[in-house]
Parts: structure tokens; C-alpha cells; sequence
């Protein structure tokens, strides 16, 4: 789980330093998508029961297939906070521990550029760079 934590924060400085240099404004709230799967919906529902409880949101969860052809299901947990790499880093660390509560996956983290126009609403097109794997 250390080792998890440790690489999940690493790219933390990497995605906020891309954002801004492509011109995101410093200054917004970002809408934080922390990325949660399993193939267990019980379990799944379990974690995002948990993540509410610490103050989270979820968002509903979808069925996929994972790189094997497998049925997967995800969801993503979720908060809206200054693109801070202290308080991201708190966050993954608090959710990797949830995850590994529950023996489920963390699949990384993502936001949306913010042009500083429309504060608090998302963009449609998430940078590609933006999400860890």
C-alpha cells in the first residue's frame, strides 16, 4: 500500500505542473475524480458508502470490460478543491486506504482543465495527461 501511495503521488506534482503550463487557471476549484474498480458491485457499493461517510461523492457506477475482455465495474469518488498537490496527495492516500480496506482497485486520479471563465464547472474534454494509471 506505501509503495501505491508513494507512486500515486509522485504524479500528482507532474499533472498539476501540466495543467497549468498548458494555461488552467490556478486559481479555479477542480473537480477531483479519484478512480475506483472491482468486479464486485457489493463491494464497490461498500467503498462509496465509506467514501460519503468521509465526505465524498460518488458517482454511479458503470460496467466495462478491463484489458483481458473481464467484466469490470467502476466508479469514481469524488471532490471539488484548489489544485493543490498537498491536499490531492491527502486525498489519494485516504482512498488507497479505503480501497485497501476492501480489496479494490485505485486506478488514479483526474480533473478537467479550468479556463477560469466558468469556475466550478467542468469542461467536456479531460487533458490526456491528467489521469494516473
Amino acid at each position: 500500500m506505501k509503495e501505491q501511495i508513494f507512486l500515486a503521488m509522485q504524479e500528482t506534482e507532474a499533472i498539476i505542473e501540466d495543467l497549468l503550463a498548458d494555461g488552467s487557471d490556478p486559481d479555479a476549484l477542480y473537480l477531483i475524480e479519484h478512480h475506483i474498480s472491482s468486479d464486485n458491485f457489493d463491494t464497490l457499493e461498500k467503498v462509496a458508502v465509506e467514501a460519503f461517510k468521509l465526505g465524498y461523492e460518488a458517482t454511479d457506477p458503470e460496467e466495462d470490460v478491463d484489458e483481458n475482455g473481464n467484466p469490470i465495474i467502476s466508479f469514481d469518488i469524488l471532490s471539488e478543491i484548489p489544485l493543490d498537490g498537498d491536499l490531492i496527495n491527502s486525498q489519494i492516500a485516504q482512498i488507497i486506504e479505503l480501497t485497501t480496506k476492501f480489496s479494490v482497485s485505485y486506478d488514479g486520479w483526474g480533473t478537467y482543465f479550468e479556463d477560469g471563465e466558468d469556475e466550478g464547472v467542468e469542461d467536456s474534454e479531460p487533458d490526456s495527461n491528467q489521469t494516473l494509471h
